[in-house]
């Protein structure tokens, strides 16, 4: 008679077989992070160098302004080099006018981080790469279809659109008001 308990015990040892493997790739990765960010040859970490790891994300306002330009020039760099491999056409990226527009540099820049994630540690490829473009085709695809407003061919046209953040009468109404589904009143404006 067949153990019952057999094919429970090779499914263990598989699962611990693979847990083992990831341990150790987990240990490389966490290797290759502390000698990417670790100190220098001739100085700490900030010393005329971006102490930004690769793949790390980037919020461009808080980016210190000393790091900005070689940052920025880092990732146009690459805008320019992903847009020419991928044959962007002018409807997905407008040539003239894509870093004016603050959705379409946050949705580039998650790109390039997630690019530089998934191609920058060899150990952990995987299915980095695939998932890498399909998360580039569904953002060039969403940046033509809702960040752009009118630009395209060459042209720049902003939306028509009223700017929140600098009105502060309306701020200041809707941090009075009372969320929907909340019992009471609004408070007067």
């Amino acid at each position: 008679m067949p153990d019952p308990l057999g094919p429970l015990f090779d499914a263990l040892e598989s699962i611990n077989s693979e847990l083992t493997a990831f341990a150790a790739r987990l240990a490389r990765l966490e290797d290759a992070s502390a000698v990417r960010s670790g100190p220098k040859a001739g100085g700490a970490v900030g010393e005329g160098e971006a102490s930004r790891v690769s793949g790390a994300p980037v919020v461009w306002h808080k980016v210190a302004a000393e790091e900005r330009e070689a940052l920025w020039g880092e990732f146009v760099s690459w805008v320019i080099r992903m847009a020419d491999t991928y044959e962007l056409t002018t409807e997905q990226l407008p040539h003239a006018c894509w870093w004016e527009h603050g959705a379409v540099v946050a949705e580039l820049t998650a790109l390039w981080t997630g690019w530089e994630s998934t191609y920058g540690i060899e150990e952990d490829a995987a299915a980095g790469p695939y998932l890498w473009h399909d998360a580039w085709a569904r953002a060039i695809d969403r940046i033509g279809r809702m960040w752009l407003g009118e630009c395209t061919n060459g042209y720049h046209n902003q939306k028509s659109r009223k700017t929140w953040g600098t009105d502060l009468e309306y701020r200041q109404k809707v941090l009075e008001a009372t969320p929907p589904g909340v019992a009471g009143k609004p408070k007067a404006a």
